[in-house]
């Protein structure tokens, strides 16, 4: 028997708003999104290893958020389940954390 969800990949896409914030990103930063991304694509959107992965508190439309580094200033990504079924996740915010409007993913 094997796991479906082993096999199957998600796929990631990316808002307009977060592919030009991505374009504005320090290199180092941009290669560790890209790994996220690559995680998720294997792994789907719960991604425990990365550092502060968590659920938005109060999100009832399944977005989660983790951190691309540590120090100041910190990068942040938020993530949505777009579809389920077809596997489809996409990232919705790229950028520091201080210009992250939580409330705006609820």
């Amino acid at each position: 028997m094997t796991d479906e969800s082993s096999t199957t990949l998600w796929t990631v896409i990316f808002s307009r708003k977060a592919d030009k914030q991505k374009a504005k990103l320090p290199a180092n930063i941009a290669e560790t999104l890209f790994l996220l991304r690559k995680d998720l694509e294997l792994r789907g959107p719960t991604v425990a290893s990365w550092p502060h992965f968590g659920k938005i508190a109060g999100s009832k439309s399944g977005h989660f958020h983790c951190h691309l580094n540590r120090g100041h200033p910190t990068y942040v990504v938020v993530w949505q389940i777009v579809n389920r079924t077809i596997r489809v996740l996409e990232i919705q915010f790229v950028g520091t954390h201080e210009k992250v409007d939580y409330s705006r993913f609820k």
